[in-house]
């Protein structure tokens, strides 16, 4: 399992704290749960969702690497948080101010979870919508254009990674960000090439730095849905080929990008 994985079921997520059984039995009844969130009981008390995560506080411990690439204000933003799970990133926009907040995931259990969570959190559905959407339709089934959109942790449980890519960079505005993250494996290299070689060129295939993707034909990591893992340079150069700048590199595996006019 990687630990910037977003789609995959922890080892144990009993919620804990001083809660009472209501709050606390309708999480154990919802789980498994990936992400760790802090809901609160009907006594006022903090309950986790996922506090023996194997990944520890997750994904707020991720988040703290990455959090100050977004602005702090998004204040009449719109955003689209693509694999939500149980909600995490999509309630942090909130808090930032976001105007519109659209969570969408494909499997239900998820969903649900992120329903129960807003719930709790004090949110209403037109303040952060939750939609159950496949990643290969979502630009069919969202015809609308978000100033951020967030794709994190799905690209390597996708069998047609470039293809879903491209879909998920059409739904970014112009001039508006992406933050991106895949499992990365292989050489950090990265240099310049040439935009075209004749076919008798076969050395710049061994080298290291060259854009690859690693195909997984069984399993990664225990998980059958890890299907393609690339290099930094083979990222790169997918999120420049849908159209997607990488602006800035935050952490491993994590990328701001700006859609190009």
């Amino acid at each position: 399992m990687q630990p910037n994985a977003r789609g995959d079921s922890p080892t144990s997520t009993e919620p804990h704290g001083s809660a009472t059984p209501g709050v606390a039995s309708q999480i154990h009844a919802l789980g498994p749960w990936f992400h760790n969130l802090d809901l609160r009981a009907e006594d006022g008390t903090l309950v986790q969702t996922a506090p023996n995560h194997f990944l520890g506080d997750f994904p707020s411990s991720f988040w703290h690497f990455f959090r100050d690439a977004i602005p702090q204000d998004l204040t009449g933003w719109s955003v689209l948080d693509i694999g939500c799970n149980g909600g995490f990133y999509s309630f942090e926009m909130k808090r930032r101010g976001a105007t519109r907040v659209l969570g969408v995931d494909h499997d239900a259990r998820y969903l649900r979870q992120a329903e129960f969570a807003r719930a709790n959190l004090g949110y209403t559905e037109r303040e952060v919508e939750f939609r159950q959407v496949e990643a290969y339709e979502i630009d069919r089934l969202l015809p609308e254009r978000f100033d951020l959109v967030i794709f994190m942790g799905v690209l390597y449980h996708l069998k047609h990674p470039l293809f879903a890519l491209e879909k998920v960079a059409s739904l970014v505005k112009e001039d508006g960000l992406m933050l991106f993250q895949t499992m990365e494996r292989g050489s950090g290299e990265s240099r310049a090439w040439e935009e075209d070689y004749p076919i008798s060129e076969r050395e710049v295939f061994f080298d290291d730095a060259f854009p690859r993707m690693y195909f997984v034909e069984h399993r990664y990591a225990g998980d059958p849905t890890n299907w393609w893992i690339p290099n930094p340079a083979a990222t790169q150069a997918m999120l420049r080929t849908v159209g997607m700048q990488v602006q800035a590199r935050p952490c491993v595996e994590v990328y701001v990008c700006r859609r190009q006019a």
